[in-house]
């Protein structure tokens, strides 16, 4: 059968950027995301041609128990279709959004390809919510149909909504999915979804405020991906695992689009708590190529043993929060493998990246990547930041990013009615092109008039042996207004004591500039989003309202510091 145009488009741009990941050479010309034509299904025109008659893993899921459940990517191809038949004999239509709330099964995979052959709107949730939450899910989403696993559909008996109840497996009063692969297979027809359509809604993790729902197109995500390919270093017949949970936007880059779009094998530890051993055993034991990890991931990996070496990896890559140039240095100790950081958001594609055999420049997370538009824009004046400086990362709405959201659902202030796409997060750029994260704009405070970037002091901090994760904020000060405050998460086995204390604050000293200076530290067990990032916004509250010195250590406490 002829290709159709949108996929020969899409082709010909992901094996442009393949030979440049396999070159691992920058862009000899400047590269364009594709143009797919004013009609575009990723599920038809990209997963099915690539995977009709392939007998190749496309999917390998491991569980604690050590169960493993494969599908080729010619059985995903056939079990969606029988999904999206089955799917469509029970109402849903095109255009209808489906709530979903599953973890890593395979049916999670096989529903989002079956719906998407529908030009259904999937809203991936995360199984951590409650009633409450999955309350303000189902209303702002406008959700038509539910689907979760039987275990969790009793969350929903007091969520009101006039929506369709399907579980995989059986649950009283609901409707099971698995019935759909007793049908005979049939295709399904292309729905004729258009490039604008919108086909995915992903709530953020809320670190500041109300999670906010962004609505991503036929094509922000699907097309828009093949940054994220391209950073990844994933090439055709490689095993990818990463390391993220289910409803949250970096399992759609790391679990679905980069891997597939390379004709990767998508390799998930279905684990119910992280185990460092059981990861590094499986990574060998799979024989995966590429590995993707939070930050949180790779500082736990560092202080487990490490010593049984890579196995048949080759592209390591974090994304989610900052890197720390610690964690780099140890792994490539004791692998000889690099690291790469990279940068995107909800809202994005990766943006900013490493890619493979590029010179990593320590404690950057790259330059912008091949089509994305990258400026920096001043946060004082609003203009763009021309050669280094320092600035808030945007996308020029001019160039018309391919890799950017629609916008936020429901939400006038989507920061897309000016010359810029504003990301909220500062970066600093040096000579040649290297962005290195500061913070927040809300995150980055003053103390004695200097800038202060916590994610500076935080990366320093966690080099110490007693310290797994550190949170920096401003704590009132009458002399300097403020004084960085660390929070600090302990390492396993260490004791959050007097001499403790003394020897993180020698630590930091000994390592950081005078006006960085850590005055305050508290052992703490650090605020979290659900999808595990670190809610500063509650320390700072914590700061500005609770009564001084309670549970905390000062430098004024110990005589052994002054010089």
């Amino acid at each position: 059968m002829k290709e159709r145009p949108s996929t020969a488009a899409y082709r010909a741009a992901r094996d442009q950027l393949i030979e440049l990941s396999a070159t691992r050479e920058g862009p000899r010309t400047p590269f364009s995301f594709p143009d797919v034509g004013p009609v575009f299904n990723w599920a038809h025109d990209w997963f099915d041609p690539i995977a009709r008659g392939n007998p190749r893993p496309g999917l390998v899921i491991v569980g604690e128990d050590g169960t493993r459940r494969a599908r080729t990517f010619d059985e995903l191809a056939t079990r969606s279709d029988q999904v999206a038949s089955w799917l469509r004999d029970r109402g849903v239509r095109a255009g209808d959004p489906i709530l979903m709330m599953l973890g890593n099964q395979v049916a999670l995979w096989e529903t989002m390809l079956g719906a998407m052959k529908l030009g259904a709107v999937l809203v991936p949730t995360t199984t951590a919510l409650g009633p409450s939450e999955l309350s303000d899910r189902v209303e702002r989403s406008k959700a038509r149909f539910v689907v979760c696993a039987p275990p969790d559909a009793p969350k929903f008996d007091g969520v009101a909504g006039d929506y369709g109840r399907i579980s995989v497996g059986r649950a009283p009063g609901w409707q099971d999915l698995e019935e759909a692969y007793a049908l005979e297979v049939t295709t399904v027809e292309h729905p004729e979804s258009g490039v604008h359509d919108p086909l995915l809604l992903y709530f953020t993790s809320g670190t500041t405020s109300r999670p906010k729902l962004v609505e991503h197109t036929q094509t922000s995500y699907p097309v828009g991906h093949l940054s994220t390919m391209y950073w990844l270093g994933t090439r055709p017949g490689d095993v990818h695992c990463n390391i993220s949970s289910p409803g949250w936007a970096k399992h759609a880059w790391s679990c679905f689009f980069g891997p597939w779009a390379a004709e990767a094998t998508v390799l998930v530890l279905d684990y119910a708590r992280f185990d460092p051993d059981a990861l590094l055993t499986h990574l060998r034991e799979e024989r995966a190529t590429t590995f993707c990890a939070p930050p949180t991931v790779w500082r736990m990996l560092i202080k487990s043993d490490l010593s049984g070496g890579p196995g048949t990896l080759r592209e390591l890559v974090a994304a989610g929060e900052p890197l720390n140039p610690e964690v780099i240095a140890q792994v490539r100790q004791k692998w000889g493998l690099t690291i790469r950081d990279g940068y995107g958001q909800t809202e994005t594609t990766c943006s900013v990246g490493n890619p493979p055999g590029a010179a990593l420049e320590p404690g950057s997370m790259g330059r912008p990547l091949p089509g994305v538009p990258v400026v920096l824009v001043d946060l004082t004046t609003g203009a763009p930041v021309q050669g280094a400086g320092e600035g808030e990362i945007c996308l020029d709405l001019a160039a018309q990013p391919v890799s950017l959201m629609a916008g936020y659902l429901g939400d006038r202030d989507d920061g897309l009615g000016g010359s810029y796409y504003h990301s909220g997060d500062v970066a600093r750029r040096d000579e040649d092109g290297y962005l290195t994260f500061v913070g927040r704009t809300d995150d980055v405070f003053k103390s004695s008039d200097y800038k202060i970037s916590p994610f500076e002091i935080e990366s320093v901090l966690i080099e110490h042996p007693a310290v797994a994760e550190a949170a920096v904020v401003p704590a009132p000060d009458e002399v300097r207004l403020s004084v960085p405050k660390a929070y600090l998460a302990l390492a396993p086995g260490a004791e959050a004591s007097r001499e403790t204390a003394l020897d993180i604050l020698r630590f930091a000293r000994a390592r950081l500039a005078p006006y960085q200076r850590v005055r305050r530290i508290e052992f703490f067990e650090l605020p979290k989003t659900i999808s595990g990032k670190i809610r500063r916004v509650e320390l700072r509250a914590r700061e500005e309202s609770r009564p001084p010195r309670a549970g905390e250590w000062r430098e004024e406490d110990f005589p052994e510091l002054r010089s």
